[in-house]
């Protein structure tokens, strides 16, 4: 979001940090829950990829077309070039088909809100989601390693790896303790969040500088053309990014979780 202010000095105001990426409660005071802007857009992602889901199975085609074919061909792709080449063919993968496609679908929709005109932020910037949802997978593969594996072999396949000197287990089990369980759920949660603020911040600035140059100082008006094409450069680039990050996010948790399915 962009924040002008006309009370002082050239006219214009850099958003901060809060401007930036925090906003004020959507709801009263005193009501027993709060919602802020960045709530309000999970909500909408959620039932966006929802009502999309649902429109495109509603009334299924054996040649499919509009928005089934382009649905089937989302959940085709994650089912063959996620699941099954990264995961398996075997039924205890592919169950995973709808979460990871319903994972894809939500980071998705949350992330292109960057460049809905009237949006334009992403929620997947704050971190407290992307934590949220990596913990969710964090959960999946340490439940999953449980219930394949057993708890006494998952645990100790992944700290006491096979065909290594007893001695280095010393030095390997702690990094291995820390790796499988606190660094992959929190880079897998800080991936998603930096490309997200990244985007973010270089987008808004261009349009904050397109716009001083357009209303605020006609000798930098020749400079409002390049400025803003700078701005529709970025935010194409991150329709391309908000793909790649769903993809990225997905494939991870689709990796985790097979390592929990089918061990080191």
């Amino acid at each position: 979001m962009i924040f002008f202010s006309e009370a002082e000095g050239d006219g214009l105001h850099i958003p901060g940090t809060y401007e930036l990426f925090e906003f004020p409660n959507l709801l009263p005071d005193d009501f027993p829950i709060a919602l802020n802007k960045t709530g309000l857009l999970y909500i909408l992602a959620a039932l966006i990829a929802a009502i999309v889901w649902m429109v495109a199975s509603r009334k299924q085609s054996l040649v499919p077309k509009g928005i089934q074919n382009m649905m089937e061909a989302m959940y085709n792709f994650i089912h063959n070039n996620i699941v099954v080449e990264v995961m398996g063919n075997d039924p205890a993968a592919l169950r995973y088909v709808p979460f990871l496609a319903t994972t894809f679908s939500f980071i998705l929709v949350a992330n292109l809100f960057e460049v809905f005109p009237l949006t334009l932020f992403p929620p997947t910037s704050r971190m407290a989601f992307p934590l949220m949802l990596a913990f969710t997978v964090w959960v999946i593969y340490v439940v999953q390693g449980i219930i394949s594996q057993g708890f006494g072999h998952y645990f100790g396949g992944v700290l006491f790896p096979a065909g290594v000197p007893k001695a280095l287990y010393l030095l390997l089990t702690p990094i291995e303790l820390v790796s499988v369980f606190v660094i992959r759920p929190l880079t897998l949660a800080i991936r998603l969040f930096a490309n997200m603020v990244a985007g973010h911040t270089l987008v808004t600035l261009f349009l904050i500088f397109s716009s001083y140059t357009l209303t605020h100082d006609p000798g930098l008006i020749p400079v409002f053309i390049p400025s803003f094409a700078g701005a529709v450069a970025f935010m194409g680039f991150e329709i391309f990014v908000s793909f790649i990050q769903a993809f990225i996010f997905t494939i991870l948790s689709a990796v985790y979780i097979a390592e929990s399915i089918h061990g080191h």
